[in-house]
């Protein structure tokens, strides 16, 4: 007499039910998600296959020239003979080593952040390398090439607009959102008309009035740089809004740490820095990188002040007649380029969170 035996079922891996059960929870709960989820794959697989055939399948990376470019695909030749200007702008070519130690300094200060504790070893170090990499960018002593702000341009003037504009204001918002805290009258009234001037127009108007209008108050005869005018008008800027977000910060804190704080004999100063500040720029990290994106990405208006920053130098590298109809090469490159910086902010926020969340769970 045969005998038979039921086939064993083994389960489905744990990781093959948490994809399951995040599936249904997500993309397929309810008959209106499966309707977006099916339109969002629609689209992304009308969208995605084309692109990687243009940028990848039928793309052309080998060549010097235009003629090297056949067929329907991407030029990236374009952009292989164009690095450079897109880099550096029209920074000297014997010169470009200095910005590219200056860029590998910074690597060694980030390590220097990462591994020491002692704070005033990190204070000294910041200091020490933006000395060095102004002396590099400027040069005009130690032997050094002075190279003048209308040579640069590219990445690294969007970068180096963008860093000045991040650390200056950082400092001054801290100092005016105390300001429109204060009880004294005559400090709130300046910083409130402060903050609500810079934040009535627009970073465009900023501009213009930094580099056509604030000439004019200086004496006959007296230059400015474009570029320091520039950085002082996006300076001012972005702390109206830093100092709106740290004073949102100010305001979460409990009453009960300034009472605490009173309570052991702080003074003011010693109150606000030591006890109130960390916990407010703790609760302001997501909406100050975000700020700091957006400026990043700002960075693109000082061409209409003559300033060639990396989405210039795309439009000036594609109207040369060698390289005619290359924008779409060069928007893509920039559009890669930007996504990157501000993906690498928006994760070093989120690492920032988890390291000082104190909250118990």
């Amino acid at each position: 007499m045969a005998v038979y035996k039921q086939k064993e079922v083994r389960p489905a891996p744990a990781s093959t039910k948490g994809a399951i059960h995040w599936l249904k929870d997500n993309l397929f709960s309810t008959p209106l998600n499966v309707a977006m989820t099916v339109v969002s794959l629609a689209f992304l697989f009308w969208v995605i296959p084309p692109f990687i055939q243009w940028a990848y399948t039928d793309a052309n990376f080998a060549g010097t020239t235009r003629a090297d470019c056949s067929g329907d695909g991407a030029c990236w030749v374009f952009i292989k003979m164009k690095l450079d200007m897109f880099m550096y702008g029209f920074y000297p070519s014997e010169e470009i080593w200095r910005l590219n130690l200056s860029f590998f300094l910074f690597f060694g200060l980030v390590a220097i952040f990462k591994w020491s504790k002692n704070i005033k070893i990190k204070f000294a170090a910041f200091n020490i390398y933006l000395l060095i990499a102004t002396i590099l960018f400027i040069g005009g002593i130690f032997g050094l090439e002075f190279v003048p702000t209308d040579k640069w341009g590219g990445l690294m003037l969007t970068i180096a607009v963008a860093a000045v504009g991040i650390i200056c204001s950082f400092p001054i918002g801290i100092i005016v959102a105390f300001g429109r805290a204060s009880e004294l009258p005559i400090i709130r009234s300046v910083c409130i008309t402060y903050v609500e001037f810079i934040r009535g127009v627009p970073l465009i108007t900023i501009l213009f009035m930094s580099s056509i209008i604030l000439p004019l108050f200086f004496p006959e005869g007296m230059t400015f740089d474009k570029l320091l005018r520039a950085l002082i008008g996006i300076t001012l800027f972005q702390a109206a809004y830093v100092a709106e977000i740290i004073r949102g910060g100010l305001q979460s804190i409990p009453k009960g740490q300034y009472e605490a704080a009173d309570a052991v004999g702080l003074s003011y100063w010693q109150k606000m820095l030591l006890v109130i500040l960390p916990q407010a720029l703790k609760v302001a990290i997501p909406n100050l990188v975000g700020a700091f994106i957006s400026l990043f990405q700002d960075t693109t208006l000082v061409l209409i002040i003559g300033l060639f920053d990396l989405l210039a130098m795309v439009r000036i590298t594609a109207a040369d007649s060698s390289w005619l109809g290359m924008e779409t090469e060069g928007y893509v490159f920039v559009t890669i380029v930007f996504w990157a910086f501000c993906y690498g902010m928006s994760r070093y926020s989120i690492s920032l969170e988890k390291r000082f969340d104190t909250n118990l769970k």
